[in-house]
């Protein structure tokens, strides 16, 4: 008896239900990594675009860093991803002249909407290689 009547008196609904404040929330953190890695693309000498296309995010990200562009496709392999996105955080505050310790924002949510703005807002220089034909840096 005691069962049959938590079982009417508990109702769960799995469906989605939206909450428009974490929704919110998530499109200004999104918002704001775009716009800094947009501006870090531009100081590279890449297309700011790329910031917001995906995949092609993730290989421009690998060319600022120095590494081939054929790394994008480790990181759809689990656990290689987690290194391969070290190296290129690494890579990409190694060639604005940041340290290591920096490259930790670049990379563990939620602190990338920390560093790209640093590195696009900021007065860091890129100082790895430009693509052939690029327009020389944007200074903010």
């Amino acid at each position: 008896m005691f069962t049959s009547v938590l079982a009417e008196t508990s109702s769960y609904s799995y469906s989605y239900q939206f909450d428009p404040v974490s929704s919110l929330f998530s499109f200004v953190i999104w918002v704001l990594i775009v716009v800094g890695m947009w501006l870090t693309f531009l100081k590279a000498g890449r297309r700011g675009w790329a910031a917001i296309i995906p995949f092609y995010n993730i290989y421009t990200l690998c060319k600022v860093a120095g590494k081939p562009g054929w790394w994008w496709i480790l990181y759809i392999i689990p656990i290689v991803n987690i290194v391969i996105g070290i190296i290129v955080a690494l890579g990409v505050a190694r060639n604005f002249g940041k340290g290591g310790a920096f490259g930790f924002f670049l990379l563990f949510w939620p602190l990338p909407f920390i560093g790209y703005p640093i590195l696009g807002f900021g007065s860091d220089q890129y100082v790895g290689e430009r693509p052939a034909g690029s327009a020389p840096a944007v200074t903010i």
